[in-house]
């Protein structure tokens, strides 16, 4: 299930940044898209301080947010890097690993504790958090929100599921 969950990860981040890639043609200055940007900065560095974690190496960045934002474009590309890497990790990792637990510092100096699991699901459900509020963004600027519920992900991948039951 964890594997199927970080595919549509993969699959929302995908049509959240289709989405966000429009609002910017259309609106580049609007306080919306910078506070799209942001939210899109903050998921994609808490990913990389977990990836981080994960292999037990030094913290990548000692926040998780900076004052300048990255372009659209280098934030789509850092997103694609981490989901490639945690599903390439994902496929390689034992199952036995899931269930080691990695001991860590958060970026405000608390100390941590939680299982490979654990944040692997961590990272699905932060994602969702802040594409909600991404979306949330575009609804109020003018954008389009995309679908991007694990139920329409589920009937993309598996068209056959809107047949009718018993038909």
């Amino acid at each position: 299930m964890l594997k199927d969950a970080y595919r549509y990860k993969v699959w929302a981040d995908e049509r959240t940044l289709a989405a966000l890639a429009d609002f910017e043609r259309k609106y580049p200055t609007s306080p919306a898209f910078e506070f799209m940007r942001q939210q899109l900065n903050h998921m994609v560095i808490v990913e990389e301080l977990f990836k981080a974690r994960l292999l037990g190496e030094v913290a990548p960045h000692p926040a998780t947010n900076t004052e300048v934002v990255p372009d659209l474009q280098v934030l789509v590309q850092r997103l694609a890097a981490n989901n490639a890497w945690a599903t390439d990790y994902l496929a390689r990792l034992a199952p036995v690993e899931l269930c080691s637990t990695v001991s860590f510092v958060f970026a405000d100096g608390q100390h941590g504790a939680m299982t490979r699991q654990e944040i692997l699901f961590h990272l699905i459900n932060h994602g969702t958090y802040h594409r909600g509020a991404i979306g949330h963004a575009l609804d109020m600027g003018g954008g389009k929100r995309p679908a991007d519920t694990y139920s329409v992900f589920i009937h993309s991948a598996e068209p056959q599921r809107r047949q009718r039951a018993g038909g």
